[in-house]
């Protein structure tokens, strides 16, 4: 049992160095895209929110 937990862990230390990890800049400015998107995704829905929620107080409170 502890043999295979040490070749697991040998394994995944060797698949590690296989991995073409970003540049200190690319994963900055990736970061960046995901964090700018997520703030334009949130604007759009909260701007569907409040459209919704403007519309539901007018049909519910006229009838």
């Amino acid at each position: 049992m502890i043999d295979k937990i040490k070749k697991f862990f040998e394994e995944t230390r060797l698949e590690f160095r296989h991995v073409n990890w970003p540049s200190r800049n690319e994963a900055a400015r990736l970061t960046m895209v995901v964090v700018i998107l997520s703030l334009c995704l949130a604007a759009f829905l909260g701007a569907f929110d409040y459209l919704f929620t403007y519309l539901l107080r007018i049909f519910v409170v006229k009838t």
